[in-house]
């Protein structure tokens, strides 16, 4: 099996590696675009009219509700084919475009990505203390204000964790971009395996990768939440500090 693994390392780490940049590519376009979506939803969510609830509810509970394959699929065979069959489409600049299914699974990323995080926005915008918001209100502040500088600094110190969690979930999603004919890291292996009989050794390689790209983030986005929590360090540690001449 080592030999194999090797064999295949040697002879296909091209694959592989091109994979890995497809598969990260999907990502960051995806968790970008997606959590810039996000925010007015998210905005939406935590209105006081039901009328402006309506559209960011039903869009979540759409892409939340469904499996993520089946909104691929729809996308890329159900939207494309409609798309297909516009007159002239076929023949104008944009059908090489449109013929690809990088862009259906960009566009599915992209939207399932921003539910799922408007979703944890939504929970992070309703826990930043109460107190904080009335404070800046009386203090004459406007209501873009306010979210500019008190809600979402609190709430991006509330759902980080959860928010890193969506990232990785999403990298995880990124497998099945596979399932359109898109040789991202698992198209990679997959194609691998067609070739030579061997998936453990494909699957293998191409899961320790996914295990990397992990680690990497999950040691990354520690860093930020550091960063993000650094003033409740500072009053800790404050806090902490006993005067001279006060028994502890």
């Amino acid at each position: 099996m080592i030999e194999d693994l090797i064999y295949v390392l040697s002879r296909y780490h091209m694959w592989l590696w091109q994979g890995f940049l497809l598969t990260l590519q999907l990502l960051l376009v995806s968790i970008i675009f997606g959590t810039l979506l996000a925010i007015p939803l998210a905005i939406g969510r935590v209105s006081k009219s039901i009328w402006i609830q309506a559209v960011p509810f039903g869009f979540i509970y759409l892409f939340r509700g469904t499996p993520l394959i089946a909104q691929l699929f729809l996308a890329y065979y159900g939207l494309g084919q409609v798309i297909s069959e516009i007159d002239g489409i076929r023949e104008s600049w944009m059908w090489a475009y449109l013929r690809d299914p990088y862009w259906y699974c960009l566009f599915t990323f992209v939207l399932n990505t921003a539910a799922y995080v408007a979703e944890i926005m939504r929970g992070g915008i309703q826990n930043v203390p109460n107190g904080e918001v009335e404070a800046a209100r009386a203090c004459g502040m406007s209501q873009p204000i306010i979210y500019r500088r008190i809600i979402f600094p609190r709430m991006w110190q509330i759902i980080w964790p959860a928010y890193t969690n969506d990232v990785i979930f999403t990298l995880k999603a990124t497998s099945l971009a596979s399932t359109v004919t898109l040789m991202e890291l698992t198209g990679a292996a997959r194609k691998i395996v067609a070739r030579t009989a061997l998936p453990y050794e494909a699957f293998i390689s191409a899961g320790v990768i996914y295990l990397i790209i992990v680690y990497v983030l999950t040691f990354g986005f520690k860093g930020v939440e550091k960063y993000l929590r650094r003033n409740e360090t500072r009053e800790t540690s404050k806090k902490s500090v006993v005067p001279d001449g006060i028994p502890g």
